[in-house]
């Protein structure tokens, strides 16, 4: 069983999720299946059969963040440190085409958010910088081309 890697925050992303498919959108959808077989003939019953479709989504929903859940490496961010990038990094890098920096932070699969700063272990950029410190150049192959970045900072927050 290989485990999954993510933040203190990531695993509380989603063990409120679990609580709130549990406690709130399975009840619900329990209440409009009720509902809708109410109304008699289950047969030509559309919304008997979209409540029945919307319980099968929200019960693969709630087996697969167990499984996550089950499988979770929870790593303390604010206990590690070192010079080289690893999981749960906070990396500031510069383009070198267009001088524009960014800011990431290496997170697990689940919890990656490009908008929020916050990249995949498994994402090109990460698998580039994984390893490397600070003045080190990593390309990247993106569908534009190659990329190069320089890394300007660590941090672990």
């Amino acid at each position: 069983m290989e485990k999954v890697p993510m933040t203190g925050a990531g695993y509380q992303a989603l063990d409120d999720e679990l609580k709130r498919l549990k406690q709130v959108e399975r009840p619900s959808v329990i209440a409009a299946i009720a509902e809708a077989r109410s109304h008699g003939d289950l047969s030509e019953n559309a919304e008997y059969h979209a409540a029945k479709e919307r319980q099968g989504w929200i019960e693969g929903q709630i087996a697969e963040i167990e499984d996550k859940i089950s499988r979770a490496q929870v790593i303390d961010v604010s206990k590690l440190s070192g010079q080289n990038i690893k999981f749960g990094a906070t990396v500031t890098v510069v383009d070198e085409d267009t001088e524009e920096e960014g800011r990431y932070q290496v997170v697990g699969e689940h919890e990656a958010d490009v908008k929020s700063g916050k990249i995949s272990l498994t994402s090109p950029l990460s698998r580039a910088m994984i390893g490397k410190e600070v003045g080190d150049v990593v390309e990247v192959t993106t569908p534009a081309g190659v990329k190069a970045y320089e890394i300007l900072k660590v941090e672990w927050i």
